[in-house]
């Protein structure tokens, strides 16, 4: 652990000469990773409340089977860049060795560590709407629903889900791995149940327990029609099921891209991940994780068509994003699927395990992010305490605190400050950037770093004799120029907003403070920071 020189000896490149890291996760568990980080139920359907009426003539359905193809070269791409270097820290480590080593830490430390503090409330958001809220109201309650919507129950609900975080990714990689295989089994077996619900009961009957229910829990009549009412009022009109036309679709993709482009997710983890060096196991685990949700969301949706109407699903979702739905709560589709059943106990039971999508998902908040803090760390940049690694559980504990401590701050402002709320509406766009240089990174790579390429199993993955990584690279650059160009132009993805685009250059400039400030602090110790950036982490 020593960082200084002794007697006339020189500083060592790296902190240590290994990085306490342990490979505690198969790719099974990279697999199952990337299946709640692009999560159907708690991005997905959150999401398709707002995508579906601010595209009324685009199709859902099509878009994310569209969607799909399109991460699947990013998938292709990230695979690339996790087996030439296989390391802990992810885009932080293949930026700075490729790119630059400041243009690396400002991207990295930017797009996967101050962002991530502003995803504390949106996650906070969506533990509400999908868990509280419809759980308080099912057992009778709708006042306190709607407390969970008052500045001090999202501040509470929201500090929540930061301490839920950080003790998922305190229990250590094979901890966490335990708990997120269980979640998904059991988030599983809940869609499942909702499945059966929505294919063995027909639309009459969905009308009528929809009326009873939402009379009985908040006093509503005739509910299904105010619904397609309030919907109306707004002048909606909700297109039918099917697969086109292509062009107001492919607007529906950058709306897609909030919940499907996170299949990559776990790339700053593959240091803690056996075959890590295997292409095709790599690239399994993450492709199949991005269909997996891609199969799930088809599946709900031709469901929801079936037995709720597809029209009456997108006048919900309408009514609720022109603020103008009859119901006090957010248009939750598990909520309805289990109204079919008329049985409080069991409408518990359904939230209870549906929401086990949320607490497998909840770490994802914090654990990919704290292995870029310690990758800066070991390599230097910061502290050498953000770097440490308890002994027991092989976590970097010191780099879950830069998460967790200004996460609760911001939480605070996000709560009872509407300004600052508007604040981390760009929030994913950041991220995007982020995939975007590390898509340029795997397109220059072979160019750049000749040998460490010719090393690289993903040189010798070709298609008619040509390399298909700096090719998914290329396509992956073009999806994500794509919808970097309609966040920032259209207004109805909610992602063009002036002040959170002040705000989010004015976290890059603290990035870019911090680099500068290490570059002088390591160059008085004797170390250089560019120096280090040439060569890779040991393990």
């Amino acid at each position: 652990m020593a960082t200084e020189a002794v007697g006339e000896e020189r500083p060592t490149l790296f902190l240590r000469k290994a990085t306490g890291l342990v490979r505690g996760w198969s790719v099974r568990d990279s697999l199952i990773y990337a299946v709640l980080a692009t999560n159907f139920v708690t991005l997905g359907m959150y999401e398709f409340t707002f995508a579906g009426p601010a595209f009324p003539k685009g199709q859902l359905l099509t878009s994310v089977v569209i969607s799909g193809i399109l991460v699947s070269f990013l998938v292709v791409a990230y695979t690339g860049l996790i087996v030439t270097i296989p390391r802990a820290g992810g885009d932080y480590v293949w930026q700075t060795r490729i790119l630059g080593s400041g243009v690396g830490f400002v991207l990295a430390a930017t797009g996967w560590w101050f962002i991530l503090w502003l995803w504390a409330p949106i996650y906070g958001n969506i533990l509400a709407v999908q868990f509280f809220e419809p759980l308080w109201a099912t057992l009778g309650s709708a006042s306190g629903a709607a407390w969970f919507g008052t500045h001090t129950g999202v501040f509470v609900v929201t500090l929540i889900t930061i301490a839920l975080a950080g003790v998922l990714v305190s229990v250590g990689m094979a901890g966490y791995a335990r708990v997120q295989r269980w979640c998904f089994l059991g988030g599983l077996l809940g869609f499942a149940i909702v499945v059966v619900l929505l294919l063995f009961n027909n639309h009459a009957a969905f009308v009528s327990s929809f009326n009873i229910e939402a009379h009985k829990l908040f006093g509503v009549n005739n509910a299904y029609a105010a619904t397609n009412a309030a919907a109306a009022k707004d002048h909606f009109t909700a297109p039918a099921m099917g697969f086109g036309p292509l062009g107001p679709t492919m607007l529906l993709v950058p709306a897609m891209m909030f919940f499907i482009l996170w299949p990559n997710w776990g790339a700053t983890l593959y240091g803690e991940i056996r075959g890590a060096s295997d292409f095709k196991r790599v690239f399994r685990g993450m492709f199949f994780g991005l269909w997996i949700t891609v199969a799930l969301t088809v599946v709900f949706f031709l469901l929801a068509a079936k037995t709720f109407g597809w029209a009456f699903y997108q006048n919900a979702n309408a009514a609720t994003y022109n603020l103008n739905s009859p119901l006090p709560i957010w248009p939750y589709p598990v909520l309805f699927a289990g109204w079919l059943v008329h049985n409080t106990a069991f409408q518990v039971v359904l939230i209870l395990l549906m929401s086990l999508w949320f607490f497998g998902w909840v770490g994802t908040l914090f654990l990919s992010s704290t292995r870029v803090i310690f990758a800066a760390a070991f390599d230097r940049i910061l502290p050498d305490r953000a770097a440490e690694v308890s002994e027991k559980r092989k976590v970097p504990l010191y780099s879950l605190l830069l998460m967790l401590l200004p996460a609760v701050g911001l939480a605070a402002l996000y709560a009872y400050n509407s300004t600052f709320a508007s604040y981390t509406l760009d929030a994913t766009l950041v991220i995007a950037v982020t995939y975007l240089f590390s898509a340029i990174a795997v397109v220059v790579l072979p160019f750049r770093k000749k040998e460490l390429w010719a090393a690289s199993p993903a040189s010798k993955v070709k298609v008619l004799g040509v390399p298909i990584v700096p090719v998914s690279g290329v396509i992956t650059i073009g999806l994500l120029v794509f919808n970097l160009w309609y966040w920032l132009t259209d207004p109805n993805y909610f992602v063009n907003n002036k002040q959170s685009l002040i705000f989010m250059g004015a976290l890059y400039l603290l990035a870019i403070i911090v680099y500068v400030v290490a570059r002088i602090v390591r160059k008085r110790q004797g170390i250089d920071l560019a120096l280090i950036n040439k060569e890779i982490p040991v393990e």
